[in-house]
């Protein structure tokens, strides 16, 4: 073999190196860019360590924050904070929705009730509008809490299997407390003391802690909203 063939040979071994060089590169380029996996269902952040933390659910501070940029209303979130924490952590104690899931739902749950109060919260009077905030699940699903849960793919009949049958949540101005069953205990999840609060008005709770049977949701929101 000449000079000229042994030349040839020398520029063809060299060009397949740097050729290999590059789709290593390429090839560990995409693995570095590539998404890390999702948690499935069942399945635990163990199985991924390289899976990154999913950020917590917003807090108060971080909707009143939001709510400055959007114009909207700050003085109610503290308490939707509260009922949207104790939905979502329903959700997650029977361990069926992953904690992504948990997170739309979250933000979506919060976005819904903030509209849906928005012309309802008189925090000079907590207890005006008390039936009309009132999340009610008996037997038949609230339905914020169900058009909510569709957006992370949840049925209807799913969520009567994940939430209990009779649930009543009561998100007023400066207390927010449950009740879970038909006679069961009322419980407080968030209280603050109202600066001045008038209670002319007989809110579903107080009615029920009276030991008046409980309204139907139709009722209460016609003679409290």
């Amino acid at each position: 073999m000449g000079f000229d063939g042994v030349h040839c040979n020398h520029l063809k071994v060299k060009k397949q190196r740097v050729l290999g060089l590059e789709l290593r590169s390429a090839v560990q380029g995409e693995a570095k860019t590539a998404e890390p996996p999702t948690l499935r269902s069942g399945e635990s952040r163990r199985d991924f360590p390289s899976l990154p933390e999913l950020p917590p659910l917003p807090t108060a501070a971080h909707y009143r924050s939001q709510a400055r940029w959007t114009g909207k209303r700050t003085d109610m979130l503290p308490e939707i904070a509260a009922a949207v924490g104790f939905l979502s952590s329903l959700l997650r104690s029977r361990g069926c929705v992953s904690e992504q899931r948990l997170q739309v739902f979250g933000r979506a749950l919060q976005e819904a009730l903030t509209e849906h109060y928005e012309h309802h919260w008189f925090p000079e009077k907590p207890s005006k509008g008390s039936g009309y905030r009132c999340i009610r699940i008996n037997h038949k699903m609230d339905p914020i809490i169900s058009k909510v849960a569709s957006q992370i793919g949840l049925s209807q009949p799913q969520l009567h299997q994940l939430l209990p049958s009779e649930l009543t949540l009561w998100v007023d101005p400066y207390e927010v407390s449950y009740r879970i069953g038909e006679n069961g205990s009322i419980c407080i999840l968030y209280e603050k003391a109202p600066v001045a609060a008038s209670y002319g008005l007989l809110t579903c709770k107080n009615q029920m802690m009276l030991g008046r049977s409980s309204p139907s949701k139709n009722y209460i929101m016609a003679v409290s909203s």
